[in-house]
């Protein structure tokens, strides 16, 4: 499965970050669709703005927390931003201590250049895509 078009005003979100973070951003994008759609249980999810940013939503099924891509001030690094009174970044943080960098509870920072962890940054999409499923005590890992 392809991810879908862009809606407009996401499309316009994505346009107002630097080249470079623009194409990570996108990169995470894809890898995000991808991740939801190896998950029959995430369903299809809604592609918004919250705070002005695009976010990722599991509206159809309930199944996950949002995601949200972009930046936080004072850093060149791309953000995936989560929900922080969720332990994602907490889990994330055990799981993979050395492979990223963390903000607290609720930003997963990446570099904009080289290569990106795919494997690594799949699972954490997973997890968060699936979060509400492991706390009702679902089958989703």
């Amino acid at each position: 499965m392809t991810e879908p078009i862009l809606p407009r005003e996401v499309s316009r979100a994505f346009d107002a970050f630097p080249t470079p973070m623009r194409k990570r951003l996108l990169q995470v994008r894809k890898l995000i669709f991808a991740t939801a759609a190896a998950h029959e249980e995430v369903g299809r999810l809604s592609e918004t703005l919250k705070w002005g940013e695009p976010a990722y939503l599991t509206e159809e099924t309930g199944s996950g927390s949002t995601i949200r891509l972009g930046r936080l001030k004072a850093s060149d690094h791309a953000a995936i931003l989560f929900n922080c009174k969720t332990t994602l970044i907490d889990t994330f943080r055990e799981r993979f201590p050395d492979k990223f960098e963390y903000r607290q509870t609720r930003a997963l920072l990446l570099p904009v250049a080289g290569k990106l962890p795919k494997r690594e940054l799949a699972v954490c999409l997973s997890l968060a895509l699936t979060y509400h499923l492991d706390r009702r005590g679902g089958k989703a890992k």
